[in-house]
């Protein structure tokens, strides 16, 4: 990667404009981060170069710069002052903010931990079904959630005694990189702490925290989909000072049998005769609200979809419906009696006899001229 161009590390096009640049990076550093490859020296050189490229690529002065004189041309005017150099690079926050969407950084999030073990906002998943997301319901929501180990305060720590810790010298931070770039991430020995235990608890083994048990009722609003989240302010983990943190509520949607939803969409195949489909008529359907008869138009082919506005998902949102989407299959029979067989082929007859007059006709024609 060290003799790649910045466009081939980040993989992108010269063209590419700064959105598409932030989403490369994003996908890049998450793949070499160190934090996801212990102890691999290629993707911590990488990390750096991906970061090297994105400094770059992103600000327009310095990107001018390279797009006309490589990377001895950034060099030469950080050495010469032209834009005080990458150690006072303007959109080190920028990167920043990134790593916290990746790795849960947040300076509320260092806040929150203190010096106990485990985070205030805990996760949970709820399984539901294909209707009961459709049209909401009440659900009894039964978790476990953290609180502070009586013997430790929650700290994780023998009687509660912590030292400095000497990777970070208390700092809770740790660089990473080294020459021009020269990123901070969270000390990864204490946690972003800036401490560590003496020994570790012996009634939690060092975890801080004890599990307890706890459930309510939560409401499910119609159309909720998968992988939506629901934010339950002051039920998640407990604090050594009483404080609790929110309790996310991530839904997992069951597939149905018939259905698919996308968005707020549903779709369903709907299996016709292939003599239904030449002379058209009138089926029953099922739906999420009951039997519902459509209409299918002759000569309709196979795979064609026919759709019926506002029968889908109520969006979660706000009142829009979305439609409901019947995708036609064509089925032929396996297997014929000698009576349908006899029928078809009266019918292959009734074709052919038709397209040989056509035929004749056509040669007629030619032969005038």
């Amino acid at each position: 990667m060290k003799d790649k161009c910045y466009y081939e590390i980040l993989e992108i096009t010269k063209d590419a404009d700064k959105t598409t640049i932030k989403r490369a990076y994003k996908k890049m550093a998450l793949k070499y981060h160190p934090d996801r490859n212990k102890n691999s020296k290629e993707a911590e050189e990488n990390f750096k170069y991906v970061n090297e490229a994105y400094q770059v690529l992103s600000d327009d002065t310095k990107r001018s710069l390279y797009d006309r004189g490589g990377k001895d041309a950034i060099s030469g005017a950080s050495q010469g002052g032209g834009f005080g150099g990458f150690e006072g690079f303007s959109d080190f926050g920028d990167i920043s903010d990134i790593f916290n969407d990746f790795f849960g950084r947040g300076r509320s999030n260092q806040q929150r931990r203190n010096n106990y073990g485990y985070d205030l906002d805990a996760v949970v998943e709820l399984k539901i079904s294909f209707e009961e997301a459709i049209f909401g319901c009440k659900k009894t929501l039964e978790y476990a959630y953290k609180s502070p180990c009586d013997s430790c305060g929650g700290n994780g720590a023998k009687d509660g005694k912590l030292q400095t810790c000497s990777q970070c010298n208390g700092s809770g931070n740790i660089s990473l990189g080294g020459g021009f770039i020269n990123i901070a991430q969270t000390c990864p020995y204490c946690k972003g702490v800036g401490s560590v235990a003496l020994a570790h608890c012996s009634d939690c083994s060092g975890k801080g925290s004890k599990n307890n048990k706890a459930s309510f009722e939560i409401d499910i609003p119609e159309g909720i989909d998968n992988d939506n989240q629901m934010r339950i302010s002051q039920k998640g983990n407990k604090a050594p000072n009483g404080d609790r943190g929110d309790l996310y509520v991530v839904v997992r949607v069951d597939r149905h049998k018939h259905f698919v939803r996308d968005g707020d969409d549903i779709y369903f195949k709907a299996p016709i005769l292939f003599t239904k489909a030449l002379l058209g008529g009138e089926i029953t359907i099922p739906t999420p609200y009951g039997d519902m008869d459509i209409k299918i138009p002759a000569h309709t082919k196979d795979k064609q979809q026919i759709a019926f506005r506002g029968k889908g998902v109520k969006n979660v949102n706000h009142s829009h419906k979305g439609d409901l989407i019947v995708q036609i299959e064509i089925m032929y029979p396996r297997k014929l009696t000698s009576e349908q067989k006899e029928l078809l082929k009266q019918l292959e007859d009734s074709f052919e006899k038709d397209r040989n007059d056509s035929s004749d006709i056509i040669s007629k024609i030619k032969s005038w001229f």
